[in-house]
């Protein structure tokens, strides 16, 4: 049985494990992971100086995690992990920052505590907008409004529309089928718009393509896809997220 422990901070951005991870153990590390950068937007250290890790593969849980929230609203993750500290290394330099860095198992990594948390103050928060709401037939609205609002404030306008497509859908799908309340969340990160929801159901959305013109309604998720660049969904453990990612470019050349 795995005897790694999570400890969150809440007053910071860091994650303590300590214990022994095993490859049985990583899906709650994972979901623990998971569920800790939805409630804290931003960068997440996590520091594995008093872990074990028994099994290599175990390791993998902390690419897979970032990899999930790639495309999340501001949010990502990395590593204090002591091992990294080898000669071979070299100075990575972040906004005056000087620190050794280097990359375990896919995630970029400190040998402190300090210098992990230094690159995490280094990296601006991207402007980031949450409403929390009730599963009620004028969710949609409110959730399109904050889109309209971010979108104006990031100097993105010819997202609104695409944007407010997006949301209506993923906010609607709620409404519709998870049935409890939900966060929104959005953020502007490299010129893209990302936009994501947050509920309290495991059922996970799919998508079969084009639907028969003689269906009524389960359209939603072909409209994500037809204006988001990217989209998908994220399982927590007491629910799941929703997410897309838009581009100007694309609006424009649509457009075009």
């Amino acid at each position: 049985m795995s005897s790694c422990l999570v400890n969150i901070d809440d007053s910071s951005a860091v994650v303590r494990l300590t214990g022994t991870l095993d490859v049985a153990g990583a899906e709650t590390v994972r979901g623990a992971l998971l569920a800790r950068l939805w409630d804290r937007p931003g960068q997440v250290v996590v520091d594995v100086t008093g872990l074990r890790v028994s099994e290599p593969r175990a390791w993998d849980v902390f690419a897979e995690v970032r990899r999930e929230v790639a495309d999340w609203p501001a949010a990502g993750l990395l590593l204090c992990d002591p091992s990294v500290d080898r000669p071979d290394q070299a100075a990575t330099v972040l906004t005056g920052v000087s620190a050794w860095s280097s990359t375990t198992a896919g995630v970029p990594a400190w040998p402190t505590l300090d210098g992990a948390l230094a690159a995490v103050a280094a990296v601006p928060l991207a402007g980031v907008l949450s409403a929390e709401l009730a599963a009620t037939v004028v969710a949609a609205r409110e959730a399109r409004e904050l889109v309209t609002t971010g979108c104006r404030t990031w100097g993105v306008p010819t997202l609104v529309d695409p944007a407010g497509i997006a949301i209506t859908e993923m906010v609607n799908n709620v409404v519709a089928h998870a049935r409890t309340p939900m966060t929104v969340r959005l953020a502007a990160q490299d010129g893209a718009l990302h936009l994501a929801v947050r509920d309290y159901s495991s059922r996970r959305p799919t998508f079969a393509g084009l639907s028969p013109p003689t269906r009524v309604g389960g359209r939603g998720l072909l409209l994500i896809d037809t204006v988001a660049r990217r989209w998908g969904s994220s399982a927590l453990p007491d629910g799941k997220v929703v997410w897309c990612v838009l581009h100007p470019d694309d609006e424009a050349e649509a457009l075009g």
